[in-house]
């Protein structure tokens, strides 16, 4: 017999009972399926070694070997346990039912058999079958069709983050050498040119910097992470130092108020947090800038945050905060920082298990907070 890996229209009939067999196979040919008979469970697994039947038709009371562990053995075999098979018994109390399901099996039919319900029974399960494979071949489609978007989008992000910093590198250069040419300039008596040059510097470093939050916010959407429990005071203490000159700019005071408990993040990610905060809260706080920072619990998390003494936002305002990247472009506050950063801040905070918001209070300014989950 040849070997037929995927013949759609083979059933196999195993019955002990010669009459049984024969009706059978009478009346399911003349419904056009090619039919194969075996006599007993051994048979039967002899013969699914050389073809792959559609269905199977099986007898439980057989000789050797009966049709429950017959089933059991095509079940665990990753080779034939797709097959759907129906079982053919006289045993009609719940019990057997129970047990010929168990075994694998996907119906059955009780004898004495009536023909028309086997025809009815084989045609829902063969288009069943056909159903599966169809979701099935779907399903693979899809999966091929999402590794090919992730790659192509991985692709693309690569080329972005290189792109990136080779707009960077220019405008470094570009950077120093301004800053060499204030330093030159800063005793010419003609004020107009040094105005014209600082004006260069600062376009400069925003768009450095708009680089940067661009490259954050790729790392950010494409990155896995790895949790740790960094110390806050220290990552505080760190940006304090980074950010010296800004801080000296607007003449601003950073106190912490209350103790920073140790949470789980991602240290990398939420030091920008704080940046983002302190130098909104130093932009736009009082003049001169007086900042609290502080943390309190809330559940499970800590919601950790920075109060400045600016003035308060309207509830308007405020609900243009934290927008969705693609909802960017729809802010209405121009307000330097309130834009990309704070869309890129609620990305962080959400994919280190967070929440984001502000508290405005008149008279006494903004609380921009984000919660990080406690230690366990």
């Amino acid at each position: 017999m040849e070997k037929n890996d995927n013949d759609e229209n083979t059933l196999l009939v195993v019955d002990d009972e010669p009459l049984n067999l024969n009706i059978l196979l009478t009346y399911l040919q003349s419904l056009n399926y090619k039919i194969v008979t075996a006599q007993n469970g051994k048979e039967c697994l002899a013969i699914v070694k050389k073809i792959k039947p559609a269905l199977i038709l099986l007898d439980v009371m057989m000789p050797e070997m009966d049709g429950f562990e017959t089933c059991r053995q095509l079940q665990a075999n990753n080779e034939t346990r797709e097959i759907p098979i129906i079982f053919m018994t006289g045993l009609t109390n719940t019990e057997d039912k129970v047990k010929a399901l168990e075994a694998g099996a996907v119906d059955y039919i009780t004898k004495p058999i009536q023909i028309k319900e086997v025809s009815a029974r084989i045609n829902v399960h063969l288009s069943l079958k056909h159903l599966q494979r169809i979701l099935k071949q779907q399903k693979a489609a899809i999966e091929d069709k999402n590794r090919e978007l992730e790659e192509k989008n991985q692709e693309m992000e690569a080329w972005a983050q290189i792109v990136l910093r080779d707009l960077k590198k220019p405008m470094v250069r570009q950077s120093s050498f301004l800053s060499m040419l204030v330093k030159e300039l800063g005793d010419f008596s003609n004020q107009e040119p040094m105005k014209f040059v600082r004006e260069i510097q600062e376009s400069t470093l925003q768009m450095s910097e708009i680089i940067d939050d661009i490259i954050l916010l790729t790392n950010v959407r494409s990155q896995q992470i790895v949790m740790e429990a960094p110390n806050m005071n220290s990552i505080i203490a760190q940006k304090r130092r980074e950010m010296s000159s800004i801080i000296e700019k607007y003449q601003g005071q950073i106190d912490i108020v209350t103790k920073l408990p140790i949470v789980w993040t991602y240290p990398a990610w939420i030091e920008k947090v704080w940046e983002i905060y302190i130098a909104n809260a130093l932009k736009h706080g009082g003049r001169p800038p007086i900042i609290q920072l502080g943390a309190n619990p809330e559940g499970d998390y800590i919601r950790f945050w920075v109060q400045d003494n600016g003035i308060a936002l309207s509830k308007e305002e405020k609900a243009q905060l934290f927008l969705p990247i693609n909802e960017v472009s729809k802010l209405k506050i121009t307000k330097e920082g309130y834009g990309l950063k704070l869309s890129i801040v609620r990305l962080i905070v959400e994919k280190c298990g967070g929440t984001v918001g502000v508290e405005s209070y008149p008279g006494k300014g903004n609380r921009f907070y984000f919660t990080l989950p406690k230690l366990s």
